[in-house]
């Protein structure tokens, strides 16, 4: 795991949305905290800013940087892996902007092979590809109007040109590899108990029942509605984006 240093903020920045009269909407939801980030325009123009603080975000396992820019304004953005406080990052669309770790540009001005995160689907409309913890993708072709990607779990689609992406890999890379060692720790994660079907009586789940250690009585096991459980598709039968994609992801 990254060895990195989180600083705890306590006061809430004046970047964050604001309500009626100054009030802060909801700061604890992934939309408030990352509407301003997402909303600012670098189309034109080179904007630099300074890594001030590393911290810790409960809506999601990788951490956030908050960025001082030099027009004034603070922003947070995913950490990548391997920035520190004091690091500059810089976001805009010109050559003059470094292929660097942290750094935002149009996958147009990246060379191939190029690792990315927090990549836009539609143009505008902020980060929504590879932003876990660890995850990057990789920029292999660019033909036309088009980029070529191969997404962390195996991908591959293609997005504008135009669309921006970071430069690196997002940070806190072995958060996976931790063990909680207790109840407590996945409580603190907000995250409920889960009970197995097996041990429920007939009536809460189609595996209950039974006398003593029974099985599951099905041929394969069904969530608590009855539908399959393992292998049923979850995606949007006929999505726009379908003529996009290259290659299914592998199971």
């Amino acid at each position: 795991m990254d060895s990195i240093v989180v600083v705890k903020v306590i006061m809430l920045e004046e970047s964050l949305p604001q309500g009626i009269e100054g009030e802060v909407i909801s700061v604890y939801t992934v939309k408030s905290i990352f509407d301003g980030m997402k909303k600012k325009d670098i189309s034109g123009r080179i904007i630099s800013g300074r890594i001030i603080t590393i911290e810790y975000d409960p809506n999601r396992n990788a951490y956030i940087c908050l960025i001082h820019y030099g027009d004034g304004e603070k922003r947070y953005i995913l950490h990548p892996r391997g920035a520190i406080i004091g690091d500059t990052i810089v976001s805009g669309s010109g050559p003059e902007v470094p292929i660097k770790m942290g750094n935002a540009l149009p996958l147009s001005a990246m060379p191939l092979g190029t690792a990315i995160h927090n990549i836009e689907i539609t143009l505008g409309k902020g980060g929504q590809l590879a932003k876990a913890a660890g995850a990057v993708a990789k920029l292999i072709a660019k033909v036309g109007k088009t980029a070529t990607l191969k997404l962390p779990y195996g991908e591959v689609r293609l997005i504008s040109k135009n669309c921006s992406a970071t430069v690196g890999q997002v940070g806190n890379v072995g958060v996976n590899q931790k063990s909680l060692g207790r109840a407590g720790s996945k409580c603190w994660l907000d995250k409920r108990p889960v009970v197995r079907g097996v041990v429920m009586n007939p009536i809460d789940h189609p595996h209950g029942g039974g006398e003593g250690r029974a099985p599951i009585g099905r041929k394969k096991p069904t969530t608590p509605w009855g539908y399959p459980a393992l292998g049923r598709r979850s995606r949007k039968r006929n999505k726009y984006s379908d003529s996009l994609i290259l290659h299914r992801r592998s199971k």
